[in-house]
């Protein structure tokens, strides 16, 4: 493992800077739309579009942290119960997956103190209260729920990174589902399907309400996904939302190409002659 750390730490570093930033993106746009000191509740006053407004700027910015050159170097999972799934699919290795998980629960915890240096107690208070996902619907909907969406998603980068024509777009396809989860599904769970991002909201807020399920579902659900996959006879893949070819990959060992650099003056002169 402190070889792995040695080496693969950049990687490592980029997963908790995602996390991270996808919290800090959580904790301004939800308070900036759920906040009545904004405004925004007046203006629509309709739970249901404030939440799709939500959830297309946290889609949008899924989207850009999987494909920003950052996120296509460590694959952008930002996520432990995909960091598992990928692993356990054998993808990747087993001391990258636990520095991956540790790195993306201490991003989200570090995003989410951010948000709150940054708005203060509009964050912290309700309406918004850290973000934080919580089993509104009962814990059995939620579990359920949770299980549901956690399995859909899995399915849908699995389905995208296993096809070589349409890894390309699998970023794409995983920002859209969360932001149409967001919309549909976040009023009875919170829509998390990210263990991670559950701690991150509940650490420093003390909202530890229902957390075992966040915890549980999402990861039982990816694995459920996977275990689809694999009955369906679908290729391998990679443990990137975004392979490169102009990025490193530690799980599967791809490198860059070497940039082809152009002759000097004296060899162009010497070629001609």
């Amino acid at each position: 493992m402190l070889e792995r750390l040695r080496s693969h730490w950049p990687e490592y570093l980029i997963e908790g800077w995602a996390l991270a930033m996808f919290m800090i993106s959580a904790g301004v746009v939800t308070t900036l739309v759920e906040h009545p000191d904004f405004g925004v509740p007046r203006v629509l006053p309709d739970e249901t579009l404030r939440r799709v407004l939500i959830g297309l700027v946290m889609g949008a910015t899924a989207i850009l942290l999987i494909y920003s050159p950052w996120g296509r170097r460590s694959g952008a999972h930002m996520n432990p119960a995909v960091t598992l799934t990928f692993w356990w699919l054998r993808r990747m290795n087993g001391a990258d997956a636990a520095l991956y998980a540790l790195a993306q629960f201490a991003g989200g915890v570090g995003g989410v103190i951010a948000a709150y240096a940054l708005l203060g107690d509009r964050f912290a208070a309700p309406p918004v209260a850290f973000v934080a996902t919580r089993p509104a619907g009962g814990v059995a909907l939620a579990f359920t729920l949770e299980l549901l969406i956690s399995c859909g998603l899995m399915l849908t980068v699995l389905a995208f990174t296993s096809r070589a024509r349409l890894a390309p777009f699998a970023g794409l396809a995983a920002g859209a589902l969360v932001a149409l989860y967001i919309a549909v599904e976040a009023p009875f769970s919170g829509m998390s399907m990210n263990p991670a991002r559950s701690f991150a909201s509940a650490a420093p807020g003390g909202l530890w309400e229902g957390l075992w399920i966040y915890f549980v579902a999402p990861p039982l659900g990816m694995l459920a996904a996977a275990a689809i996959h694999g009955r369906l006879g679908r290729a391998a893949g990679c443990a990137k939302l975004r392979h490169s070819d102009g990025q490193r990959c530690i799980h599967c060992g791809s490198e860059p190409a070497p940039r082809s650099r152009a002759p000097s003056p004296e060899v162009t002169r010497s070629i001609h002659v």
